[in-house]
């Protein structure tokens, strides 16, 4: 064990006292010769831990596993999921979590190690990462938290010093990962499948406690626990459609009670805007397509409001009246949302009738005339149009028009609607070729320095500053699809 002091680690660790079936005690595996990569010092010290004293070697092997903080009651977690709509037993099958950790302001984080080696759901895996994988999910889950986006995050990345085969040999990782919990849709399903009503209703207590304890005084508690998990995750994917995130698994594995985003696999962020868009590599039929996202989470969704029937009513009719009547608030949570999102797009503060048609319209254009989404919100804050193809028609002209005669009719004057713009259309994204460049560096060369300056660019991306101008182009046109990978 390390001792906390000098580190701040404060662990708790009350999933262990849920149920057994919901996890497996289980130590990390170590490794041969563990080497920090990268340490989230800002996010370090938001947890209460010193950063100082997490690079040193007693740190560096706490994020490696090859010792335990003072306190840590390490455990795989159970849960299932749909994967691709066929439902899985699943679990960690390369994770352990740590604990929680209570921060100074009292806050609880798991603290998670990806990566970490074999579990009991590993299922005939190695429990093994590789370092590009795990260095991406870094760059993205704080890219993520820098545009706003709910989501878990990632202290620190360190390299094994073992080799991890999959159709080459590639450098082995393990990530750390700090999530407000790994509760999600599939865990849920996993107790409704496995246990009895009294598992179920205990874990859905313990759930409101950890994330809604304010929900434990309502008259119906479980219903309002269905009905705040549907209302957060409108909002989490009316925010990824308005930057162009993809995520690319929508499993309901994936689909966090928090709110968070979780696992940044196959995600990318779109370039050219096309609903269609799809980058994972095993996405063949386009289930989860840019467009299709909204209606994936109202699926995964569905399948929580399934896993909560024992407990919604005692008669099953009306259980599966009370669900699908709270489903269908989705729809208008997540229109409601995005409507108000690219209000603020394109610096809009009051509501009219025809807003959704003129958000429609440019949508339209920007398709036919295969626009960058990031560039096109971002010349219109500025004005600036050259380079964009879309503003070089006469129908970008006829809407133009239409738009600033909207403006002209809120009492906001022009600084002001600039300035909401600013704030609501990113200057950079994590572009995926420049995501690319920083991986290549790292895996081939041992050269973190390409990531370091990209991560840097991404922690303000509302700056809009001469620093970024190189980090917002898009990729040179390619004969080739970008494609990614679920990877480890």
């Amino acid at each position: 064990m390390v001792d906390e002091n000098n580190v701040g680690w404060n662990f708790d660790n009350s999933y262990t006292h849920l149920p057994e079936m919901l996890f497996s005690e289980q130590e990390p595996t170590p490794v041969k010769s563990p080497s920090l990569v990268i340490l989230n010092e800002s996010l370090a010290n938001s947890l209460g831990l010193d950063s100082e004293s997490l690079r040193s070697d007693e740190g560096v092997s706490v994020f490696a596993g090859n010792q335990l903080p003072e306190g840590s009651k390490p455990i795989a977690q159970a849960y299932a999921g749909h994967q691709f709509g066929h439902f899985t037993m699943l679990g960690d099958g390369r994770a352990v979590l740590l604990g929680e950790q209570i921060t100074p302001h009292g806050d609880r984080f798991d603290i998670q190690l990806k990566g970490s080696g074999r579990t009991p759901y590993s299922r005939g895996g190695d429990g093994r990462a590789v370092l590009g994988p795990m260095l991406r999910e870094y760059i993205i889950s704080e890219a993520m938290h820098a545009l706003g986006i709910p989501s878990n995050r990632s202290l620190a990345v360190v390299t094994t010093g073992e080799p991890v085969i999959r159709e080459t040999e590639k450098p082995g990782a393990i990530l750390t990962r700090v999530s407000s919990s790994h509760i999600r849709v599939g865990t849920f399903q996993y107790v409704a499948n496995q246990g009895a009503k009294d598992d179920l209703r205990t874990f859905a207590d313990y759930t409101i406690e950890r994330h809604y304890p304010g929900l434990k005084d309502a008259d119906d508690p479980y219903l309002s626990l269905l009905e705040v998990v549907i209302k957060n995750q409108a909002f989490l994917i009316s925010k990824w459609q308005l930057v162009g995130f993809i995520h690319g698994v929508m499993n309901t594995d994936n689909i966090t009670i928090s709110g968070e985003s979780i696992d940044f696999g196959p995600c990318a962020f779109m370039n050219s805007y096309d609903p269609a868009t799809v980058f994972s590599s095993i996405d063949r039929e386009g289930r989860y397509a840019y467009g299709n996202q909204p209606k994936m989470a109202m699926w995964g969704l569905a399948r929580f409001a399934e896993s909560l029937l024992q407990l919604l009513h005692d008669d099953d009719d009306q259980a599966v009246e009370i669900a699908q009547n709270s489903l269908t608030k989705f729809k208008d949570w997540y229109h409601e949302y995005w409507l108000r999102g690219m209000r603020a797009k394109l610096g809009i503060f009051n509501e009219e009738d025809d807003d959704e048609k003129l958000f429609e319209e440019l949508l339209k254009l920007m398709y036919k005339h295969e626009a960058d989404f990031t560039n096109t919100f971002r010349a219109l804050t500025y004005g600036q149009f050259e380079g964009i193809n879309v503003c070089d028609t006469r129908e970008f002209e006829q809407w133009h028009e239409k738009w600033q005669t909207r403006l002209d009719r809120q009492e906001q004057s022009d600084a002001e609607s600039k300035e909401l713009m600013r704030q609501n259309n990113p200057a950079v994204i994590p572009r995926n070729h420049k995501v690319e460049e920083a991986l290549e560096a790292a895996e081939e060369n041992g050269d973190y320095s390409v990531m370091d300056r990209l991560l840097a660019v991404l922690s303000s991306p509302y700056d809009h500053s001469i620093e970024q101008t190189e980090y917002t182009s898009p990729p040179p046109d390619s004969d080739r699809p970008y494609r990614t990978y679920c990877g480890t």
